[in-house]
């Protein structure tokens, strides 16, 4: 379980709060206008932005102040962050080990992971060999190769078309359900909530409400959630 404890997030002039739990296996939506704070929220939970106020506890464990390396979640960004002068298993590797210097039972969990994402036939290309789903593919085995029980997701499909995208939201829920870890994923899309996600964080006006059902939400919004929706 992940709390929020009476947080606050200030850069400059933006100020963000949020005080909330977070279920371990629940799949969570992070909506809201652009510019209200979402990605700020995603890099407060990781460790990339301090908090001006309050505390961050994981399974009873105060890891406010804990490098983001030491914290149980890994986060996605919608650029994938691969380098392209390493291969796929390499890149796929680097959430092993920065250095690369892989044991036997690390290429196995390597080899393992790219099985997962369906890459096992790309290994050994170069990130710009691949197509924009295949990159996305690769992104996640890196992901997955941390097993880590916090998977934190920045729109990471948002420049793939609706199809594809669509495929790797059921993709990315499949390897949770199979996992049991925890989604936090911002989304400006209402369809990618009603696909994939069990509860929806909206964040407006310096704010980021506890999470509520998707479904109930997104039937019978609240007014300024119905004004975002259009």
């Amino acid at each position: 379980m992940l709390r929020l404890e009476n947080t606050v997030i200030r850069q400059g002039d933006f100020i963000l709060a949020a005080d909330m739990t977070l279920d371990q296996g629940q799949k969570y939506a992070v909506i809201g206008p652009s510019g209200a704070g979402k990605s700020t929220l995603l890099s407060a939970i990781c460790g990339f932005i301090p908090l001006d106020q309050g505390r961050i506890i994981w399974d009873g464990r105060d890891i406010t102040d804990a490098v983001p390396g030491a914290r149980p979640m890994t986060m996605l960004f919608q650029d994938n962050n691969l380098f392209p002068h390493l291969t796929v298993a390499q890149n796929v590797g680097l959430g092993l080990r920065a250095n690369l210097r892989l044991s036997a039972a690390d290429n196995g969990r390597v080899k393992d992971a790219l099985d997962r994402v369906g890459l096992s036939d790309h290994a050994g290309k170069r990130p710009g060999a691949l197509s924009g789903g295949q990159q996305s593919r690769a992104a996640l085995a890196r992901v997955l190769v941390q097993a880590r029980p916090l998977v934190l997701l920045d729109e990471p499909f948002a420049a793939l078309g609706p199809a594809l995208r669509n495929d790797m939201l059921d993709l990315m829920c499949d390897l949770a359900s199979e996992t049991k870890v925890t989604l936090i994923m911002v989304t400006h899309a209402p369809e990618d909530v009603r696909r994939i996600a069990d509860q929806v964080i909206f964040v407006e006006g310096g704010i980021a409400q506890a999470p509520q059902p998707a479904g109930i939400l997104l039937d019978n919004p609240p007014p300024e959630l119905r004004d975002y929706l259009g």
